[in-house]
């Protein structure tokens, strides 16, 4: 820079500069609070595109001036940098050549002067812009006008070009304050709002006690912030809801389903799809034990963005642990009930000791308490070495005796494990007549454990599939051990009796028993007879081969008798070697029949050979009715005459029959 020029910069600009120092905005307490904001020389290398958008703003506001239309403007940067203007001169100055700028630019004055002839003797007016507050160089505003224009005036209307775009730059700066506060209030008006919408609804979640209630208010939220929303609530607990938006959560094919994938993850999965333009969101509903379900979103790929992620996770979470609550208040309520039922049922069935009185009512309130629609109670018949169906709700399979192997039953008596079915149509494991007789598709069956070992099995079906929960199956199990107690009491009771009732030797009936049998049969039948079986000198058996021997005779006897006679007759050991064999229904010939049948095997059929003698008594309506005690002193008196008579014979009350 030459002399010459030094001089009329510092000259020339010096008044210029004191008005521009004049125009400093006053910091007075009218001032607005957006009027104190400036900008610091660190804000500087992010100022290009507010310039930018400054110049074009102030150009707009210009454009109806003549001598601003006539110039090139240009805005270069507090060191000399392009910012903006008119591009056949962004080269020019690029160069850093330019005295004019240069002297501006170190000296912080305007200055106007004559350009080089590459500009075509065009007049240079380069006008530096301050900052509002501390004066700091942000800017320098260069008019390029024709020579014919006076001086003076290009210096005027670069200067009060300049004011005019700090002006303009001052207010979009503002304005970008103004736009940051205001979404800030918005934010924070969002975040209140969000707050007391969150307060308002964890409040109302967790008022709820029953588990459908935490799914109705979780997804009634859910449609009040999202109307626009597609949403379900896929959830794998054992539990039933009426809602229409809840589904259970199937692991088939997880891989493809993005709220498996994000029940399996256990994190927030959003999945967009840009030929579909749309978007799924996949939220974990979880608690403290873990993840219980999933919300699936489908929303448009354009109004993600509209949707609170951060927020949809806290209610999620709020839902899962008053999901938890509700459980454990289910559960409780559930516990108190399964307690009340197991009671109850204790009761009932110590109210009697007869087997069949037992399985009866067990399938009754099975099927009430479980609202199952068939029951089917097999116990293992030792006689016949299979399962036996001693109690059913369908009459045709009631008394049916299947093989230890067969159906499901015997996979759950073999292997002593309880079997729950959801759809035996898919799942079909074994065959089960029950199953296929009744149209069942959902199956719950438990052995029936009486003493440490499987007595039998249980089993409840109902057409529907999927119809048993856990819960289901698991009272199931606690209600078959009380009646498989029940059943180990009937059959301790019943083995007692048995024990009771019955000869240990022979294993006849004791005499006892058999009195009170004649005894219920003269009540109920027209006619019977008894039969008294005597082995012929068992004493002198017992003496020659010793009393052991003598007992094996006496069991041999009491097989013959017991083979001999029918289901219905009652055979018992009077007392020594006397046995006694009553016969309802039948009269005195058809007594004698089997008193001969009797007499005849034992001569046959005992090692060593031994012989018995009857004596054959009988009662009828026709006559008078005798007494139990006076019926077997008939029979004794036939037998005493039978022994007297030679032995090996039968007599009749008075009437003998030889061999």
């Amino acid at each position: 820079m030459s002399e010459e020029q030094r001089k009329v910069f510092e000259g020339s600009s010096g008044s210029t500069a004191m008005a521009l120092d004049k125009r400093r905005i006053p910091e007075t307490e009218s001032d607005t609070w957006h009027q104190s904001l400036d900008i610091t020389p660190s804000d500087f290398p992010y100022l290009q595109r507010l310039m930018e958008e400054s110049f074009e703003e102030w150009k707009r506001e210009s454009s109806g001036l003549e001598m601003v239309s006539k110039s090139d403007w240009v805005i270069i940067g507090p060191k000399g940098e392009w910012v903006a203007g008119s591009l056949e001169l962004q080269d020019y100055f690029l160069a850093g050549d330019d005295d004019t700028l240069k002297c501006v630019l170190e000296f912080k004055k305007t200055l106007t002067s004559s350009s080089e002839e590459r500009l075509g003797g065009k007049t240079i007016c380069a006008v530096p812009i301050f900052s509002r507050i501390h004066h700091d160089l942000f800017a320098v505003l260069i008019s390029v006008s024709p020579a014919y224009i006076d001086s003076e005036q290009i210096q005027f209307m670069t200067e009060s070009s300049a004011i005019t775009l700090k002006v303009c730059f001052y207010r979009r700066f503002e304005n970008i304050f103004i736009k940051d506060m205001t979404k800030l209030h918005r934010l924070a008006e969002r975040d209140a709002s969000r707050r007391s919408n969150l307060f308002q609804y964890v409040r109302r979640m967790h008022t709820q006690i029953d588990v459908d209630g935490v799914f109705t208010e979780l997804l009634d939220s859910i449609l009040v912030f999202y109307p626009y929303v597609n949403v379900h609530l896929f959830m794998s607990q054992d539990h039933q809801s009426s809602h229409p938006l809840v589904h259970p959560l199937l692991l088939h094919h997880w891989q493809e389903e993005v709220y498996v994938r994000t029940f399996m993850e256990g994190a927030l999965t959003v999945c967009e799809d840009t030929e579909r333009e749309k978007a799924e969101i996949g939220v974990p509903v979880g608690g403290k034990q873990g993840v219980y379900g999933v919300l699936h979103l489908q929303v448009k790929q354009d109004q993600v963005w509209e949707i609170d992620l951060e927020l949809l996770g806290m209610m999620a979470d709020a839902a899962g642990t008053a999901f938890e609550n509700a459980k454990l208040y289910e559960q409780s309520n559930l516990m108190i009930y399964e307690l009340r039922m197991i009671n109850d049922l204790t009761q009932q069935l110590s109210k009697s000791l007869q087997l069949t009185d037992i399985y009866q009512f067990a399938s009754d309130e099975l099927l009430k308490i479980l609202s199952a629609e068939y029951c089917c109670i097999l116990s293992y018949n030792e006689d016949f070495g299979g399962l036996e169906v001693v109690s059913c709700n369908v009459p045709a399979l009631v008394g049916e005796i299947f093989e230890k192997n067969y159906g499901l039953g015997g996979l759950v008596y073999h292997s002593k494990e309880s079997m729950f079915l959801a759809d035996y149509l898919e799942e079909h494991p074994m065959e089960s007549k029950l199953m296929e007789s009744t149209g069942s598709n959902s199956m719950m069956a438990t052995p029936l454990m009486v003493n440490g070992e499987v007595r039998g099995v249980i089993l409840l079906t109902h057409r529907k599939r999927h119809y048993f929960s856990y819960d289901n199956y698991r009272l199931l199990q606690a209600l078959t051990s009380h009646i498989g107690l029940a059943v180990g009491n009937a059959s301790l009771h019943a083995e007692v009796r048995w024990m009771a009732n019955r000869d240990m030797l022979t294993e006849l009936y004791a005499r006892h028993y058999l009195d009170e049998a004649i005894h219920e049969c003269q009540n109920r039948d027209f006619c019977g007879s008894l039969i008294v079986v005597d082995i012929d000198e068992f004493k002198q058996v017992n003496d020659t081969f010793g009393h052991q021997r003598g007992d094996k005779i006496l069991k041999q006897v009491s097989n013959i008798v017991k083979t001999s006679i029918r289901h219905s007759d009652i055979a018992a050991r009077w007392g020594g070697e006397e046995l006694a064999v009553y016969l309802p229904g039948l009269g005195i010939e058809q007594a004698f029949q089997v008193a001969e049948r009797i007499r005849l095997r034992v001569s046959e059929e005992t090692d060593p050979r031994v012989t018995v003698s009857c004596g054959i008594s009988e009662w009828s309506w026709e006559h008078d009715r005798i007494s139990v005690e006076s019926l077997f002193y008939r029979a004794d008196m036939a037998l005493y005459d039978a022994k007297n008579g030679g032995r090996n014979r039968i007599v009749i009350e008075k009437t003998e029959v030889s061999e």
